[in-house]
């Protein structure tokens, strides 16, 4: 009797289920023993996978209740694709409701930073746009557009995310206002900056293809002390493709 795939991902995704009828052990008995092997080396390659993915939120909470949250995660949301570097993608929705994490509610925030450094590693490259095309006509610069490299995301926040994922990795306690942060990749590896005041919605205005004019206006940064710093971190940074 042929095994059905639904039946078998089932019963590899639920500890302690029988092997499904029809699986044998290659000289036709149950497989048994060999398919909780096989179930246990996958639970543990998902788990890895996942404290891979998510280092930021592997710091936060510690190895012990990663590996048991990483448990619940992977049997919810099995994978979908064969490519692990994909997996993942429903971390921070799973923790937004996943009652052990309550206590820690920045923690949705921390997986998105994880994500999106793990996007922008993998995101297709692209060649910056260069200084000299920066260079605009004073009556100019309110309708300039720009495209940006596949690699940037911005991620808003209502907590201090960016002194939390530096935390993370060794940094000082962070201050308790909002922060938002710039994920790009100006070179190999992808990196995470702290925005201005209301750059993070300039920044999203523009990426949605409004004139950096609408994008001021929209966002409330400030033309004399905001966008001078933001557009300067987006040139070092290489989030720019072209200006049209």
């Amino acid at each position: 009797m042929a095994v059905s795939q639904d039946s078998l991902a089932l019963a590899i995704m639920t500890p302690g289920a029988e092997a499904p009828n029809g699986l044998s052990d290659g000289h036709g008995k149950s497989a048994g023993k060999r398919f909780d092997v096989y179930r246990n080396n996958v639970a543990v390659s998902l788990t890895e996978a996942l404290v891979t993915a998510f280092p930021t939120v592997h710091s936060i909470v510690g190895d012990q209740f990663f590996r048991a949250m990483a448990g619940v995660y992977f049997r919810q949301h099995p994978p979908t694709s064969p490519l692990m570097m994909y997996y993942g993608e429903d971390m921070p929705e799973f923790l937004a409701a996943f009652q052990p994490a309550q206590r820690l509610p920045y923690l949705p925030d921390a997986a998105r930073i994880d994500l999106a450094l793990r996007r922008a590693y993998h995101a297709a490259d692209a060649e910056r746009m260069p200084p000299e095309a920066m260079k605009i006509a004073p009556d100019q610069i309110l309708a300039a557009r720009f495209e940006f490299s596949a690699a940037v995301h911005v991620l808003q926040s209502d907590f201090p995310i960016h002194g939390i994922w530096n935390l993370a990795r060794g940094g000082p306690k962070p201050l308790s206002e909002a922060q938002d942060v710039l994920i790009s990749r100006p070179e190999f590896d992808p990196v995470v900056d702290l925005l201005p005041t209301n750059a993070a919605t300039f920044l999203c205005a523009l990426m949605n293809g409004a004139p950096i004019g609408d994008a001021l206006e929209a966002s409330g940064l400030d033309p004399a002390t905001g966008l001078g710093p933001t557009l300067t971190l987006a040139l070092e940074r290489g989030i720019f493709i072209q200006r049209y």
